[in-house]
């Protein structure tokens, strides 16, 4: 389905302003993320105990506190949970069920109606390792996907694309920090997702630019780079338009058992498509004009070998 045809837009002349843009991004999350001493780990990485009670009426969450507090229980994080008749209670690394035993008399005691939704608990020493399992398979996929985009197309395509969904995820972690929301497993997978989605919107361009960069013409390097941009960008439209609606179907409608997941992938899809038409397309310009200096005929002629090879 073509939508768009025959666009001639300038998406590598405005690589300067798009750099610009994605630096600021990148600074004001890190910026957020050193302010909050790091991400805002789910008890999934930290460990600590959790329990989501559901009361017969709304109750406020001083009016939880103040029972806890009475009843000994130091250092909890309470938090409206959704509706107004539900609150969320989290006494992290704990590492056993006394803390929790604690949350439950008190609830129960106060109000003898409340029902316990969801209880969790994860040991200190479960979470490190949680933590520590994400992080490996995040660089991992990282490192396998630099070894097919070098054997598919070229090292300097697959460092590019690197570059690009680090860009990503770490514009997307720094919205959850200024979002404050948490990162949980849940939210690790999306943001795997986030990776795949902006890896096969990445290399549809890419496979676009080879193909063109094969077809002889007097177009420069430039040139032929943003004539491919323009020639995938219905198909970029149509796909990242359509994933956006389920997501924001899922942040809206989702409630909050979904919310961190569906905002990640909201932010994720948005960035990941920036990124494929002003980010990694962009950096395959800086490297060739990095390269040694070369006979601009004979440079054309070997970037055509290499990458029908």
């Amino acid at each position: 389905m073509q939508f768009l045809t025959d666009t001639n837009i300038d998406f590598v002349g405005k690589r300067r302003m798009a750099m610009i843009l994605s630096l600021t991004l990148i600074a004001i999350g890190i910026g957020s993320l050193v302010m909050h001493g790091g991400p805002r780990y789910s008890i999934d990485f930290t460990g600590g105990s959790l329990i989501q009670a559901k009361f017969a009426e709304p109750t406020s969450v001083e009016a939880v506190r103040d029972v806890l507090t009475g009843a000994g229980v130091a250092g909890a994080e309470i938090q409206q949970f959704g509706a107004p008749d539900e609150i969320l209670v989290r006494i992290q690394r704990t590492g056993g069920t006394d803390a929790m035993e604690d949350v439950k008399a008190a609830l129960s005691a106060q109000w003898p109606e409340y029902e316990n939704r969801r209880e969790e608990t994860v040991g200190p020493k479960i979470g490190g390792e949680l933590r520590s399992a994400a992080s490996q398979a995040i660089f991992l996929a990282l490192f396998l996907i630099l070894v097919y985009i070098t054997i598919r197309f070229e090292f300097r395509f697959a460092v590019a694309a690197i570059l690009a969904l680090l860009h990503d995820v770490v514009i997307t972690l720094g919205a959850f920090s200024l979002a404050n929301h948490e990162v949980s497993l849940a939210v690790i997978a999306a943001f795997l997702t986030i990776v795949g989605y902006s890896l096969n919107d990445t290399i549809v361009v890419f496979d676009r630019i080879r193909e063109n960069l094969r077809v002889p013409s007097r177009e420069d390097y430039e040139s032929v780079l943003n004539r491919s941009v323009n020639q995938s960008l219905s198909r970029t439209i149509i796909t990242s338009g359509t994933t956006i609606v389920v997501v924001a179907v899922l942040l809206v409608f989702g409630g909050e058992v979904l919310r961190d997941f569906a905002f990640a992938l909201t932010v994720g899809v948005i960035v990941g498509t920036y990124s494929s038409i002003f980010v990694a397309t962009p950096l395959l310009v800086a490297w060739e004009k990095r390269r040694p200096s070369r006979a601009k005929s004979g440079a054309r002629r070997k970037d055509k070998a290499a990458i029908a090879s």
